[in-house]
Protein backbone atom coordinates (compact mmCIF):
# COMPACT_ATOMS: atom_id res chain seq x y z
CA UNK A 1 0.00 0.00 0.00
CA UNK A 2 1.05 3.58 -0.67
CA UNK A 3 0.09 6.27 1.90
CA UNK A 4 -0.42 9.98 1.22
CA UNK A 5 -1.08 12.44 4.12
CA UNK A 6 -2.39 15.99 3.73
CA UNK A 7 -2.88 18.41 6.71
CA UNK A 8 -6.30 19.97 7.50
CA UNK A 9 -5.94 23.64 8.41
CA UNK A 10 -8.34 25.65 10.61
CA UNK A 11 -9.29 29.25 9.61
CA UNK A 12 -6.65 30.50 12.01
CA UNK A 13 -4.01 28.51 10.14
CA UNK A 14 -3.46 25.85 12.76
CA UNK A 15 -3.45 22.19 11.78
CA UNK A 16 -6.61 20.57 13.13
CA UNK A 17 -6.25 17.19 11.47
CA UNK A 18 -5.07 15.26 8.45
CA UNK A 19 -6.41 13.47 5.42
CA UNK A 20 -4.96 10.04 4.73
CA UNK A 21 -5.18 8.44 1.29
CA UNK A 22 -4.35 4.79 0.97
CA UNK A 23 -3.74 3.44 -2.55
CA UNK A 24 -3.19 -0.16 -3.57
CA UNK A 25 -0.05 -0.08 -5.77
CA UNK A 26 0.33 -3.83 -6.14
CA UNK A 27 -0.53 -3.81 -9.84
CA UNK A 28 1.59 -0.78 -10.72
CA UNK A 29 4.62 -2.12 -8.86
CA UNK A 30 4.20 -5.50 -10.51
CA UNK A 31 3.99 -3.78 -13.89
CA UNK A 32 7.13 -1.78 -13.09
CA UNK A 33 8.91 -4.95 -12.06
CA UNK A 34 7.86 -6.66 -15.29
CA UNK A 35 9.05 -3.73 -17.38
CA UNK A 36 12.40 -3.71 -15.57
CA UNK A 37 12.77 -7.49 -16.02
CA UNK A 38 11.87 -7.31 -19.71
CA UNK A 39 14.48 -4.61 -20.26
CA UNK A 40 17.24 -6.90 -19.01
CA UNK A 41 16.04 -10.39 -19.97
CA UNK A 42 15.30 -12.46 -23.05
CA UNK A 43 11.57 -13.15 -23.33
CA UNK A 44 12.00 -16.61 -24.88
CA UNK A 45 14.55 -18.23 -22.57
CA UNK A 46 14.34 -16.08 -19.45
CA UNK A 47 18.10 -15.53 -19.56
CA UNK A 48 19.63 -12.08 -19.30
CA UNK A 49 19.83 -10.27 -22.66
CA UNK A 50 22.84 -8.79 -24.41
CA UNK A 51 22.57 -5.35 -22.80
CA UNK A 52 22.48 -6.79 -19.29
CA UNK A 53 25.23 -9.29 -20.15
CA UNK A 54 27.51 -6.50 -21.35
CA UNK A 55 26.73 -4.47 -18.21
CA UNK A 56 27.78 -7.40 -16.00
CA UNK A 57 30.87 -7.98 -18.13
CA UNK A 58 31.90 -4.36 -17.55
CA UNK A 59 31.41 -4.87 -13.83
CA UNK A 60 33.59 -8.01 -13.78
CA UNK A 61 36.28 -6.22 -15.78
CA UNK A 62 36.34 -3.37 -13.25
CA UNK A 63 36.46 -5.92 -10.44
CA UNK A 64 39.44 -7.66 -12.08
CA UNK A 65 41.29 -4.35 -12.35
CA UNK A 66 40.47 -3.20 -8.84
CA UNK A 67 40.87 -6.41 -6.83
CA UNK A 68 43.24 -8.23 -9.23
CA UNK A 69 40.87 -11.18 -9.45
CA UNK A 70 40.50 -13.42 -12.50
CA UNK A 71 37.18 -14.21 -14.12
CA UNK A 72 36.27 -15.91 -17.39
CA UNK A 73 34.10 -15.22 -20.42
CA UNK A 74 32.61 -18.01 -22.56
CA UNK A 75 30.91 -17.71 -25.93
CA UNK A 76 28.63 -20.58 -27.00
CA UNK A 77 27.35 -21.02 -30.56
CA UNK A 78 24.99 -23.93 -31.22
CA UNK A 79 25.83 -26.31 -34.06
CA UNK A 80 23.04 -27.76 -36.23
CA UNK A 81 20.41 -25.41 -34.79
CA UNK A 82 19.57 -24.22 -38.32
CA UNK A 83 18.69 -27.81 -39.27
CA UNK A 84 15.91 -27.86 -36.67
CA UNK A 85 14.65 -24.42 -37.72
CA UNK A 86 14.65 -25.27 -41.42
CA UNK A 87 13.18 -28.75 -40.97
CA UNK A 88 10.52 -28.14 -38.34
CA UNK A 89 10.01 -24.38 -38.25
CA UNK A 90 10.73 -21.60 -35.76
CA UNK A 91 8.29 -22.92 -33.15
CA UNK A 92 10.41 -26.07 -32.86
CA UNK A 93 13.57 -23.97 -32.79
CA UNK A 94 12.20 -21.84 -29.96
CA UNK A 95 11.29 -24.95 -27.95
CA UNK A 96 14.77 -26.36 -28.48
CA UNK A 97 16.30 -23.16 -27.09
CA UNK A 98 14.03 -23.23 -24.04
CA UNK A 99 14.82 -26.85 -23.22
CA UNK A 100 18.54 -26.55 -23.85
CA UNK A 101 19.05 -23.35 -21.86
CA UNK A 102 17.23 -24.95 -18.93
CA UNK A 103 19.74 -27.82 -19.07
CA UNK A 104 22.67 -25.41 -19.22
CA UNK A 105 21.34 -23.34 -16.32
CA UNK A 106 21.43 -26.46 -14.13
CA UNK A 107 25.23 -26.51 -14.49
CA UNK A 108 25.66 -22.90 -13.37
CA UNK A 109 26.80 -21.63 -9.98
CA UNK A 110 24.67 -18.96 -8.35
CA UNK A 111 27.38 -16.38 -9.13
CA UNK A 112 27.51 -17.21 -12.86
CA UNK A 113 25.62 -15.26 -15.51
CA UNK A 114 24.26 -17.01 -18.60
CA UNK A 115 22.87 -14.72 -21.28
CA UNK A 116 21.39 -15.02 -24.74
CA UNK A 117 23.39 -12.80 -27.10
CA UNK A 118 21.73 -13.67 -30.41
CA UNK A 119 19.58 -16.26 -32.15
CA UNK A 120 21.54 -19.37 -31.12
CA UNK A 121 24.47 -17.64 -29.43
CA UNK A 122 25.01 -17.43 -25.69
CA UNK A 123 27.50 -15.87 -23.32
CA UNK A 124 28.57 -17.05 -19.90
CA UNK A 125 30.34 -15.03 -17.21
CA UNK A 126 32.19 -17.05 -14.58
CA UNK A 127 32.85 -14.97 -11.47
CA UNK A 128 36.18 -15.66 -9.68
CA UNK A 129 37.13 -18.47 -12.02
CA UNK A 130 40.70 -19.13 -13.27
CA UNK A 131 41.20 -20.13 -16.88
CA UNK A 132 41.81 -23.84 -16.24
CA UNK A 133 38.54 -24.14 -14.29
CA UNK A 134 36.73 -22.18 -16.99
CA UNK A 135 38.03 -24.68 -19.57
CA UNK A 136 36.65 -27.52 -17.44
CA UNK A 137 33.27 -25.78 -17.21
CA UNK A 138 33.26 -25.25 -20.99
CA UNK A 139 33.95 -28.94 -21.59
CA UNK A 140 31.16 -29.90 -19.16
CA UNK A 141 28.73 -27.65 -21.05
CA UNK A 142 29.85 -29.04 -24.39
CA UNK A 143 29.25 -32.58 -23.10
CA UNK A 144 25.82 -31.61 -21.77
CA UNK A 145 24.75 -30.27 -25.16
CA UNK A 146 26.23 -33.27 -27.00
CA UNK A 147 24.20 -35.66 -24.80
CA UNK A 148 20.99 -33.68 -25.27
CA UNK A 149 18.56 -35.10 -27.82
CA UNK A 150 15.70 -32.89 -28.91
CA UNK A 151 12.43 -34.56 -29.96
CA UNK A 152 9.87 -32.85 -32.16
CA UNK A 153 6.86 -34.68 -33.57
CA UNK A 154 8.64 -38.02 -33.00
CA UNK A 155 11.74 -36.79 -34.88
CA UNK A 156 15.02 -36.85 -32.93
CA UNK A 157 17.63 -34.13 -33.44
CA UNK A 158 21.20 -33.98 -32.16
CA UNK A 159 22.85 -30.63 -31.62
CA UNK A 160 26.32 -29.57 -30.61
CA UNK A 161 27.98 -26.42 -29.39
CA UNK A 162 31.25 -24.66 -30.22
CA UNK A 163 32.68 -22.73 -27.28
CA UNK A 164 35.32 -20.03 -27.03
CA UNK A 165 36.92 -19.20 -23.68
CA UNK A 166 38.91 -16.10 -22.70
CA UNK A 167 40.17 -14.88 -19.31
CA UNK A 168 39.02 -11.58 -17.79
CA UNK A 169 42.05 -10.08 -16.05
CA UNK A 170 43.43 -6.72 -15.00
CA UNK A 171 45.28 -6.64 -18.33
CA UNK A 172 42.14 -7.02 -20.44
CA UNK A 173 41.78 -3.98 -22.70
CA UNK A 174 38.00 -3.50 -22.73
CA UNK A 175 34.70 -5.34 -22.71
CA UNK A 176 34.41 -4.79 -26.44
CA UNK A 177 37.83 -6.35 -27.04
CA UNK A 178 36.94 -9.31 -24.80
CA UNK A 179 33.75 -9.98 -26.76
CA UNK A 180 35.61 -9.75 -30.05
CA UNK A 181 38.32 -12.14 -28.87
CA UNK A 182 35.93 -14.72 -27.43
CA UNK A 183 33.85 -14.58 -30.60
CA UNK A 184 37.00 -15.27 -32.62
CA UNK A 185 37.93 -18.14 -30.28
CA UNK A 186 34.49 -19.64 -30.84
CA UNK A 187 35.00 -19.45 -34.61
CA UNK A 188 38.32 -21.26 -34.21
CA UNK A 189 36.43 -24.02 -32.38
CA UNK A 190 34.05 -24.22 -35.34
CA UNK A 191 36.95 -24.34 -37.78
CA UNK A 192 38.36 -27.34 -35.91
CA UNK A 193 35.26 -29.35 -36.73
CA UNK A 194 32.53 -27.88 -34.49
CA UNK A 195 31.42 -29.27 -31.14
CA UNK A 196 34.81 -28.16 -29.78
CA UNK A 197 36.19 -25.91 -27.05
CA UNK A 198 38.93 -23.40 -27.84
CA UNK A 199 40.67 -21.59 -24.98
CA UNK A 200 42.38 -18.32 -25.84
CA UNK A 201 45.91 -17.76 -24.53
CA UNK A 202 48.41 -14.98 -25.08
CA UNK A 203 50.29 -16.78 -27.88
CA UNK A 204 47.09 -17.94 -29.61
CA UNK A 205 47.83 -17.18 -33.26
CA UNK A 206 44.64 -18.87 -34.50
CA UNK A 207 42.34 -16.63 -32.48
CA UNK A 208 44.47 -13.58 -33.25
CA UNK A 209 44.16 -14.28 -36.98
CA UNK A 210 40.41 -14.70 -36.59
CA UNK A 211 40.19 -11.39 -34.74
CA UNK A 212 42.10 -9.65 -37.53
CA UNK A 213 39.76 -11.15 -40.16
CA UNK A 214 36.69 -10.05 -38.20
CA UNK A 215 38.11 -6.54 -38.03
CA UNK A 216 38.76 -6.52 -41.79
CA UNK A 217 35.22 -7.76 -42.49
CA UNK A 218 33.80 -4.84 -40.52
CA UNK A 219 36.07 -2.37 -42.32
CA UNK A 220 35.15 -3.84 -45.71
CA UNK A 221 31.44 -3.66 -44.97
CA UNK A 222 31.80 0.00 -44.06
CA UNK A 223 33.97 0.68 -47.13
CA UNK A 224 31.31 -0.83 -49.42
CA UNK A 225 28.60 1.30 -47.82
CA UNK A 226 30.71 4.46 -48.05
CA UNK A 227 32.13 3.80 -51.55
CA UNK A 228 35.69 3.71 -50.21
CA UNK A 229 36.86 1.03 -52.62
CA UNK A 230 39.29 1.76 -55.45
CA UNK A 231 39.30 0.22 -58.92
CA UNK A 232 42.64 -0.60 -60.50
CA UNK A 233 43.37 -2.06 -63.94
CA UNK A 234 46.23 -4.26 -65.15
CA UNK A 235 46.84 -4.83 -68.85
CA UNK A 236 46.77 -8.34 -70.30
CA UNK A 237 49.13 -7.99 -73.24
CA UNK A 238 48.82 -9.92 -76.54
CA UNK A 239 51.99 -11.78 -77.57
CA UNK A 240 51.16 -12.69 -81.17
CA UNK A 241 51.47 -9.16 -82.60
CA UNK A 242 48.29 -9.18 -84.68
CA UNK A 243 47.77 -5.67 -86.12
CA UNK A 244 45.27 -3.57 -84.20
CA UNK A 245 44.92 -6.03 -81.33
CA UNK A 246 44.77 -4.08 -78.09
CA UNK A 247 45.44 -5.22 -74.54
CA UNK A 248 42.67 -6.48 -72.34
CA UNK A 249 42.33 -5.32 -68.76
CA UNK A 250 41.84 -7.16 -65.51
CA UNK A 251 39.95 -5.07 -62.97
CA UNK A 252 41.41 -5.23 -59.48
CA UNK A 253 39.98 -3.80 -56.28
CA UNK A 254 41.70 -2.10 -53.36
CA UNK A 255 40.27 -0.57 -50.21
CA UNK A 256 40.95 3.02 -49.22
CA UNK A 257 42.55 2.86 -45.79
CA UNK A 258 43.97 5.36 -43.35
CA UNK A 259 45.67 8.44 -44.83
CA UNK A 260 44.15 7.54 -48.22
CA UNK A 261 46.47 4.56 -48.57
CA UNK A 262 45.34 1.74 -50.88
CA UNK A 263 44.92 -1.47 -48.89
CA UNK A 264 45.88 -4.55 -50.98
CA UNK A 265 43.23 -7.23 -51.56
CA UNK A 266 45.02 -9.96 -49.61
CA UNK A 267 44.36 -7.94 -46.46
CA UNK A 268 40.57 -8.07 -46.76
CA UNK A 269 39.62 -10.72 -49.36
CA UNK A 270 40.21 -13.70 -46.98
CA UNK A 271 37.86 -12.06 -44.47
CA UNK A 272 35.30 -11.37 -47.20
CA UNK A 273 35.42 -15.02 -48.26
CA UNK A 274 35.13 -16.34 -44.70
CA UNK A 275 32.22 -14.09 -43.74
CA UNK A 276 30.24 -14.43 -46.97
CA UNK A 277 30.84 -10.87 -48.14
CA UNK A 278 32.15 -11.66 -51.63
CA UNK A 279 28.79 -11.25 -53.42
CA UNK A 280 28.42 -7.74 -51.98
CA UNK A 281 31.98 -6.90 -53.03
CA UNK A 282 31.45 -8.36 -56.53
CA UNK A 283 28.26 -6.32 -56.93
CA UNK A 284 30.11 -3.13 -56.02
CA UNK A 285 32.82 -3.84 -58.58
CA UNK A 286 30.37 -4.76 -61.38
CA UNK A 287 28.19 -1.71 -60.73
CA UNK A 288 31.08 0.73 -60.62
CA UNK A 289 33.06 -0.71 -63.55
CA UNK A 290 30.04 -0.63 -65.86
CA UNK A 291 29.11 2.86 -64.68
CA UNK A 292 32.62 4.10 -65.45
CA UNK A 293 32.80 2.44 -68.86
CA UNK A 294 29.38 3.85 -69.78
CA UNK A 295 30.92 7.33 -69.84
CA UNK A 296 33.20 6.40 -72.75
CA UNK A 297 32.82 5.40 -76.40
CA UNK A 298 33.69 1.76 -75.78
CA UNK A 299 32.13 0.45 -78.97
CA UNK A 300 35.21 1.41 -81.00
CA UNK A 301 37.48 -0.69 -78.77
CA UNK A 302 38.53 -4.28 -79.33
CA UNK A 303 39.61 -4.54 -75.68
CA UNK A 304 37.55 -6.05 -72.91
CA UNK A 305 37.61 -5.63 -69.15
CA UNK A 306 37.92 -8.75 -67.01
CA UNK A 307 35.93 -8.73 -63.78
CA UNK A 308 36.58 -11.39 -61.15
CA UNK A 309 33.62 -13.35 -59.80
CA UNK A 310 33.90 -15.38 -56.59
CA UNK A 311 32.57 -18.86 -55.98
CA UNK A 312 30.05 -17.35 -53.55
CA UNK A 313 28.70 -15.15 -56.33
CA UNK A 314 28.34 -18.14 -58.66
CA UNK A 315 26.18 -19.79 -56.02
CA UNK A 316 24.10 -16.64 -55.42
CA UNK A 317 20.83 -16.95 -57.37
CA UNK A 318 20.36 -13.18 -57.35
CA UNK A 319 23.73 -12.39 -58.98
CA UNK A 320 22.81 -13.18 -62.60
CA UNK A 321 19.66 -10.98 -62.59
CA UNK A 322 21.75 -8.24 -60.97
CA UNK A 323 24.36 -8.36 -63.75
CA UNK A 324 21.69 -8.32 -66.45
CA UNK A 325 20.09 -5.31 -64.76
CA UNK A 326 23.42 -3.43 -64.69
CA UNK A 327 24.00 -4.02 -68.40
CA UNK A 328 20.54 -2.68 -69.17
CA UNK A 329 20.95 0.30 -66.88
CA UNK A 330 24.39 1.40 -68.12
CA UNK A 331 24.11 0.46 -71.78
CA UNK A 332 27.63 -1.04 -71.86
CA UNK A 333 27.96 -3.61 -74.64
CA UNK A 334 28.36 -7.10 -73.05
CA UNK A 335 31.11 -8.05 -75.52
CA UNK A 336 33.43 -5.63 -73.72
CA UNK A 337 33.15 -7.57 -70.44
CA UNK A 338 34.97 -10.79 -69.60
CA UNK A 339 34.14 -12.48 -66.30
CA UNK A 340 36.95 -14.37 -64.59
CA UNK A 341 36.11 -17.34 -62.41
CA UNK A 342 38.65 -19.58 -60.71
CA UNK A 343 38.89 -23.21 -61.64
CA UNK A 344 38.19 -24.19 -58.02
CA UNK A 345 35.04 -22.05 -57.84
CA UNK A 346 33.76 -23.40 -61.17
CA UNK A 347 34.30 -27.03 -60.17
CA UNK A 348 32.72 -26.65 -56.74
CA UNK A 349 29.63 -24.98 -58.27
CA UNK A 350 29.73 -26.81 -61.61
CA UNK A 351 26.02 -26.89 -62.45
CA UNK A 352 25.51 -23.26 -61.43
CA UNK A 353 28.70 -22.23 -63.26
CA UNK A 354 27.63 -23.90 -66.53
CA UNK A 355 24.23 -22.17 -66.50
CA UNK A 356 25.72 -18.84 -65.41
CA UNK A 357 28.37 -18.89 -68.16
CA UNK A 358 25.95 -19.90 -70.90
CA UNK A 359 23.40 -17.20 -70.06
CA UNK A 360 25.96 -14.40 -70.17
CA UNK A 361 27.78 -15.81 -73.21
CA UNK A 362 24.47 -15.77 -75.07
CA UNK A 363 24.31 -12.08 -74.19
CA UNK A 364 27.79 -11.49 -75.63
CA UNK A 365 30.06 -11.65 -72.58
CA UNK A 366 33.35 -13.54 -72.54
CA UNK A 367 34.64 -15.86 -69.81
CA UNK A 368 38.07 -16.69 -68.51
CA UNK A 369 38.98 -19.66 -66.30
CA UNK A 370 41.48 -18.32 -63.77
CA UNK A 371 44.29 -20.21 -61.97
CA UNK A 372 43.93 -23.11 -64.38
CA UNK A 373 46.03 -26.12 -63.38
CA UNK A 374 45.64 -25.58 -59.63
CA UNK A 375 42.82 -28.14 -59.34
CA UNK A 376 42.95 -31.92 -59.36
CA UNK A 377 40.78 -32.62 -62.41
CA UNK A 378 41.39 -29.60 -64.62
CA UNK A 379 41.17 -31.15 -68.07
CA UNK A 380 38.19 -33.35 -67.25
CA UNK A 381 36.04 -30.41 -66.16
CA UNK A 382 37.26 -28.10 -68.90
CA UNK A 383 35.05 -29.77 -71.50
CA UNK A 384 31.94 -28.82 -69.53
CA UNK A 385 32.81 -25.13 -69.15
CA UNK A 386 32.19 -22.95 -72.21
CA UNK A 387 34.94 -20.38 -71.65
CA UNK A 388 37.04 -18.25 -74.00
CA UNK A 389 40.34 -17.96 -72.12
CA UNK A 390 42.52 -20.17 -69.95
CA UNK A 391 44.63 -18.27 -67.44
CA UNK A 392 47.53 -20.55 -66.53
CA UNK A 393 48.14 -20.70 -62.80
CA UNK A 394 50.89 -18.23 -61.95
CA UNK A 395 52.54 -20.76 -59.64
CA UNK A 396 53.76 -22.58 -62.78
CA UNK A 397 54.69 -19.45 -64.73
CA UNK A 398 56.73 -17.87 -61.94
CA UNK A 399 59.26 -20.70 -61.78
CA UNK A 400 59.10 -22.10 -65.31
CA UNK A 401 62.57 -20.82 -66.21
CA UNK A 402 64.23 -22.88 -63.47
CA UNK A 403 61.76 -25.75 -63.16
CA UNK A 404 61.41 -28.15 -66.07
CA UNK A 405 58.19 -29.68 -64.67
CA UNK A 406 56.49 -26.28 -64.39
CA UNK A 407 57.64 -25.41 -67.91
CA UNK A 408 56.10 -28.66 -69.18
CA UNK A 409 52.84 -27.89 -67.34
CA UNK A 410 52.61 -24.46 -68.98
CA UNK A 411 53.21 -26.00 -72.40
CA UNK A 412 50.64 -28.76 -71.79
CA UNK A 413 47.93 -26.33 -70.69
CA UNK A 414 48.67 -24.09 -73.67
CA UNK A 415 48.45 -27.04 -76.09
CA UNK A 416 45.19 -28.43 -74.73
CA UNK A 417 43.70 -24.92 -74.68
CA UNK A 418 44.54 -24.37 -78.34
CA UNK A 419 43.20 -27.82 -79.31
CA UNK A 420 39.89 -26.78 -77.71
CA UNK A 421 39.90 -23.43 -79.50
CA UNK A 422 40.69 -21.38 -76.38
CA UNK A 423 43.15 -18.53 -75.98
CA UNK A 424 45.73 -18.82 -73.23
CA UNK A 425 46.97 -16.25 -70.73
CA UNK A 426 50.11 -16.58 -68.62
CA UNK A 427 49.99 -14.78 -65.26
CA UNK A 428 52.81 -13.51 -63.00
CA UNK A 429 55.21 -12.66 -65.83
CA UNK A 430 58.05 -10.76 -64.21
CA UNK A 431 61.02 -10.77 -66.59
CA UNK A 432 62.07 -10.81 -70.23
CA UNK A 433 63.39 -14.38 -70.15
CA UNK A 434 60.02 -15.75 -69.04
CA UNK A 435 58.25 -13.59 -71.61
CA UNK A 436 60.37 -15.00 -74.43
CA UNK A 437 59.76 -18.58 -73.27
CA UNK A 438 56.01 -17.94 -73.33
CA UNK A 439 56.20 -16.36 -76.76
CA UNK A 440 58.13 -19.35 -78.04
CA UNK A 441 55.45 -21.72 -76.72
CA UNK A 442 52.75 -19.79 -78.56
CA UNK A 443 50.99 -18.42 -75.48
CA UNK A 444 48.43 -15.84 -76.62
CA UNK A 445 48.56 -13.29 -73.78
CA UNK A 446 50.77 -12.42 -70.82
CA UNK A 447 50.11 -10.53 -67.63
CA UNK A 448 52.26 -9.51 -64.70
CA UNK A 449 54.11 -6.73 -62.91
CA UNK A 450 56.99 -7.11 -65.36
CA UNK A 451 54.64 -6.00 -68.14
CA UNK A 452 52.34 -3.52 -66.50
CA UNK A 453 51.85 -2.44 -62.93
CA UNK A 454 48.16 -1.92 -62.01
CA UNK A 455 46.92 1.65 -62.44
CA UNK A 456 43.89 3.42 -61.06
CA UNK A 457 40.95 2.96 -63.43
CA UNK A 458 40.50 6.65 -64.11
CA UNK A 459 38.71 8.32 -67.02
CA UNK A 460 42.12 9.35 -68.35
CA UNK A 461 43.35 5.75 -68.30
CA UNK A 462 40.28 4.57 -70.24
CA UNK A 463 40.66 7.46 -72.71
CA UNK A 464 44.24 6.38 -73.47
CA UNK A 465 42.94 2.89 -74.26
CA UNK A 466 40.31 4.36 -76.58
CA UNK A 467 43.09 5.99 -78.58
CA UNK A 468 44.65 2.57 -79.06
CA UNK A 469 47.62 2.79 -76.71
CA UNK A 470 49.27 -0.47 -75.76
CA UNK A 471 51.17 -2.39 -78.46
CA UNK A 472 52.25 -6.03 -78.13
CA UNK A 473 55.25 -6.33 -75.79
CA UNK A 474 58.74 -6.37 -77.24
CA UNK A 475 61.83 -7.87 -75.72
CA UNK A 476 62.28 -4.70 -73.69
CA UNK A 477 59.77 -4.64 -70.88
CA UNK A 478 60.53 -1.01 -70.07
CA UNK A 479 58.85 0.00 -73.34
CA UNK A 480 55.51 -0.93 -71.75
CA UNK A 481 55.68 1.52 -68.87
Amino acid sequence: MEFTASPIHAPDGQVRGATLVLRDVTDSRELSRQISWAASHDALTGLINRNEFERRLEWLLQDARTLRREHALLYLDLDQFKVVNDTCGHIAGDELLRQLTARLAEKMRSSDSLGRLGGDEFGLLLDSCPLDKAAEMAEALRSTVAQFRFMWESKPFDVGVSIGVVPITADSVSATQLLSTVDAACYVAKDKGRNQVHVFKQDDTETSQRTVEMSWSQQLSQAIQEDRLLLYAQKIMPLNGNPGQRPHLEILVRMEGAANQAVPPMSFIPAAERYGMMPALDRWVIRNVLARLSRHEMNCMDASCSINLSGQSLGDTTMLPYILEQFERTGVAPQHICFEITETAAVSNLRAAVQFIQTLRDLGCHFSLDDFGSGMSSFGYLRQLNVDYLKIDGAFVRTMRENETDRAMVAAINNIGHVMGLRTVAEYVGDVATLELLRGMGIDYAQGYGLHRPELLTDDFIARLEWGLGDPPTGKLHALF
